[in-house]
């Protein structure tokens, strides 16, 4: 790759970001194309001028055939489109051995391959290096098939983003994976695909469940009833019902839009938990921030609504700030499980983007778009 080429002119070298699907995974090849030809650069060679192009793969990336699989398709589309080298960056939660894999790269097919969800919540971060590390560790196969890829590079490359360990193909053909281990990277996988499945976009999902919300909350501030009964409960049974709320209102959602994955011949259980484990993750997080937004709320209206001396009549004590609080902590745990009905009234598409499994086909289609650097710069 040092050399020139054998007509004297300078040696030129075609990259392909691969998203798959594209969804998530899309916007982190936009950030990063744009940048990936400087870095390559100044990190891997000055002396080569490198091109970037970006693509998307498959809408629903084949989940029954694993690593394997999803490789051929990349080295397909590399073969397609002419480029000497591509990664892809995908959503899927991906295993070696029952352990997390963060990226992977096959020399005989010069392809790479980045599981997002495995990098944690830095994936805009974390990716560029992981990319770096695949693509240093490819180059080397541009000037002799039969070279090794330098491993150690590409191991600090890639260990730079999360703490893992190499895993080498009984065959030796140059087939090199990085996992993370089975309990912290475990656990770093679900974090990242929280992430990968954008919590703010199920929140803004269930509008009109927290709009239902206000309106119960609304006429529940309004019964004195209400107003006795949070004063009669104590915090436990008020954190009980909170936390009953919360988890009614999640496997309200999940079973009322059919969220659920199910195990199948295109699905390995593994993975159908996994899919689950994100979904209900990402719709906890988003129903406990509306959770926060409906208190907020339901606090600030009963402060102007009702008046201390009538709380204080209704309650035979004077009323103070904590007895607000713990009115509005019962009525939103009410309201919550009111909301779930205007769930009802949500368009299916906007619930369904919740589930982590789910990805809607995009509207637009971004092709090829190429980013170039040369010695010493773009």
């Amino acid at each position: 790759m040092h050399e020139p080429s054998t007509d004297g002119r300078e040696r030129v070298v075609v990259v392909g970001l691969v998203a798959t699907p594209p969804d998530h995974p899309a916007r982190i090849v936009d950030l990063l194309s744009g940048e990936l030809a400087e870095l390559l650069s100044t990190h891997v060679d000055r002396r080569v001028r490198w091109e970037v192009r970006s693509d998307w793969g498959a809408v629903a990336p084949r989940r029954d055939a694993g690593l394997g699989a999803l490789l051929d398709d990349v080295a397909e589309r590399r073969e397609t489109a002419g480029w000497d080298i591509t990664i892809c960056l995908t959503d899927l939660p991906l295993h070696v051995s029952r352990l997390p894999l963060v990226a992977h790269y096959s020399l005989r097919r010069r392809v790479g391959l980045v599981s997002l969800p495995a990098l944690g919540l830095g994936q805009v971060t974390a990716a560029p290096a992981a990319v770096l590390g695949l693509v240093e560790g490819l180059a080397v196969a541009l000037v002799d098939d039969r070279s090794r890829p330098r491993e150690e590079g590409v191991g600090r490359l890639v260990e730079s983003v999360a703490p893992v360990r190499r895993v080498v193909d009984d065959a030796d053909d140059g087939e090199i994976g990085f996992v993370s281990s089975r309990i912290t990277g475990g656990m770093r996988l679900l974090a990242g695909m929280v992430r990968a499945n954008r919590p703010g976009r199920a929140l803004l999902g269930l509008s009109k469940l927290v709009v239902g919300a206000f309106g119960t909350a609304a006429f529940a501030l309004t019964t004195n009833t209400i107003w006795q009964m949070g004063a009669a409960l104590d915090g436990p049974r008020l954190t009980l019902i909170m936390l009953l709320s919360l988890v009614g209102l999640v496997v309200w959602l999940i079973v009322a839009h059919d969220l659920w994955e199910r195990a199948s011949g295109e699905t390995p259980r593994e993975l159908a938990r996994l899919f689950n484990a994100g979904t209900a993750l990402t719709l906890g997080l988003a129903t406990c921030v509306s959770y926060l937004v409906l208190f907020a709320g339901t606090v600030t209206a009963a402060a102007l609504l009702i008046d201390p001396t009538v709380l204080s009549q209704s309650l035979g004590r004077p009323a103070g700030p904590a007895d607000y609080a713990v009115l509005a902590w019962i009525i939103t745990s009410l309201a919550t499980v009111g909301g779930a009905v205007g769930s009802g009234l949500e368009d299916e598409d906007s619930v369904r983007t919740a589930a982590y499994g789910y990805h809607p086909t995009p509207t637009g289609r971004r092709d090829d778009t190429v980013q170039d650097g040369g010695p010493g710069g773009p």
